[in-house]
């Protein structure tokens, strides 16, 4: 009887908890058995695997085969256990040497010609495997992106055949090189071609500022979509955390490119997205729109047409930065630390408070419509403007705003002074670091009681007031929060319900 043992990694959200791949050989029947709840594609293995050995020129071995995928409770997908159930086999048939399999990870699906495939999780995989002492062998599309983890020791494959020859020290595999954008600045749509809209650009430059959600409302054709695809140009830098964590999501989907390394998710799904889609699930648990988004921007065009349901599930998201999907059968937890940029038309036609007057729809129809986002959720948006129809001078002009790069330098220098005071973004201080950094002066104070009570605000609004005010001051370079500061945030509230 012989025995192999290697060592892989699971998904389980964004997770990647590791397998012990036992792969035994005894006399009988031909026969090939994997246990350790394996998924339909990781039975189908046993043919992958049968036709890449043989392709290889290798022996496949005519006894009783059983490979264990420890823990045995844990729920095995995809075809990553290809590549270390094929070495188990060859190691324990005698035909490769096994004095190093432990030393190394494992994971990639096989072709029937022997050639490896890339994996989803690769960059999920790695981090988690970083305190193991071990390098991992992958695919060499997979290692490229797992390559970008910059302490973990990660060798690129192509074949089957290359890695047995790397084990039996006849031919080493080099270690993969991650070959990213050496800046998060790729080409970005620029703040400069939107044409006047001088209070919705000053709305996006806050939101940009302070982390803030933003909800813009206004006519068919006002630039309320040439906004938010603008925001993601405006924001600063990702630091090396954030990239990892962003794209370790992204892989998990399948849709990381290396070469979008440090650049800000930019997600803008349709409004006939499903709320799986949005948030994430399904029998095997991935990440939605919300995680796809994390560290990122999250668009949603005509707010109102979202299914409600759907969008209700935002709100939990919105305040923790996380979303845990349960199911009977596992959990999984995925961050959505995202911001969330939304546009609305102001009625079911579109076109209330245009001048051209071709709005024919009834107060009650207009009420239903905005109705369909609940008050909970818009509580939720720190800034709610009005994007106006623009005037004739303003279209036939040329653009004459600022650049997103005078813009963003200004959005880098508030976003350095929130790191200083207080470690993170004004949009996710918690109440007692509200009280702390977020206490006005006194004129600014008695303009706040005075919102309060005519607007009816919630605790939740009052205290998004204090953080929009915090980024202005912020954004003027100013140490205290001035009744000015106030004014203004309170501005951004157009939407609040008694």
């Amino acid at each position: 009887m012989s025995l192999a043992v290697l060592y892989s990694r699971a998904a389980a959200g964004m997770d990647a908890p590791e397998v012990v791949v036992e792969t035994h050989l005894a006399n009988g029947l031909p026969s090939f058995t994997l246990v350790g709840l394996p998924e339909a594609e990781v039975k189908e293995a046993r043919d992958r695997v049968r036709a890449a050995i043989l392709q290889s020129g290798f022996e496949f071995p005519a006894r009783r085969i059983t490979v264990n995928l420890a823990p045995a409770d844990l729920p095995k997908e995809s075809g990553r256990f290809d590549l270390p159930i094929a070495l188990g086999l060859l190691a324990a048939s005698g035909q490769l040497p096994g004095n190093r399999l432990d030393r190394y990870e494992f994971a990639g699906e096989l072709a029937l010609t022997g050639g490896l495939r890339p994996v989803r999780g690769a960059l999920a995989m790695v981090l988690a495997a970083a305190g193991s002492g071990r390098a991992f062998i992958l695919p060499e599309a997979s290692a490229r992106e797992a390559a970008l983890a910059e302490a973990a020791d990660i060798l690129g494959a192509r074949s089957l055949l290359e890695v047995c020859a790397h084990l039996s020290g006849r031919a080493e595999l080099a270690r993969a090189r991650a070959e990213p954008l050496a800046s998060g600045l790729a080409v970005q749509a620029d703040l400069a071609d939107v044409k006047g809209q001088a209070g919705p650009r000053r709305a996006l430059e806050v939101a940009a500022a302070g982390g803030h959600s933003l909800l813009m409302s206004g006519p068919p054709g006002t630039g309320k979509s040439m906004l938010a695809q603008r925001l993601p140009g405006i924001l600063p830098d990702m630091t090396e955390p954030e990239a990892l964590e962003a794209a370790a999501v992204q892989s998990l989907a399948g849709v990381f490119q290396t070469e979008r390394w440090r650049q800000r998710p930019y997600r803008s799904p349709h409004h006939s997205a499903s709320a799986v889609a949005l948030v994430g699930g399904g029998s095997v648990p991935r990440p939605g729109e919300i995680s796809l988004a994390h560290h990122g921007v999250l668009f949603l065009d005509e707010l109102p047409e979202f299914d409600r349901k759907a969008l209700e599930m935002l709100r939990e998201p919105l305040e923790s930065g996380h979303i845990t999907i349960s199911r009977a059968a596992r959990q999984a937890e995925f961050p959505a630390r995202f911001q969330l940029v939304a546009a609305m038309n102001p009625c079911p036609c579109g076109w209330l408070g245009h001048p051209s007057g071709k709005c024919r729809c009834t107060p009650e129809q207009v009420v239903r419509y905005r109705a369909r986002i609940s008050g909970p959720l818009l509580d939720r948006i720190d800034l709610q403007i009005e994007v106006p129809a623009l005037s004739e001078r303003d279209l036939v002009q040329a653009p004459s705003g600022e650049t997103s790069d005078i813009v963003r330098a200004r959005v880098a220098a508030a976003h350095a002074r929130q790191r200083e005071r207080q470690g993170t973004a004004n949009a996710l201080l918690d109440n007692a670091q509200i009280d702390r950094h977020c206490r006005p002066d006194q004129a600014g104070e008695d303009l706040l009681k005075q919102a309060i009570a005519r607007l009816s605000l919630s605790a939740r609004a009052f205290h998004r007031i204090l953080k929009v005010a915090r980024t202005l001051a912020d954004l003027d370079g100013q140490p205290a929060i001035h009744a000015g500061h106030v004014a203004e945030a309170v501005q951004y509230r157009r939407f609040d319900r008694a």
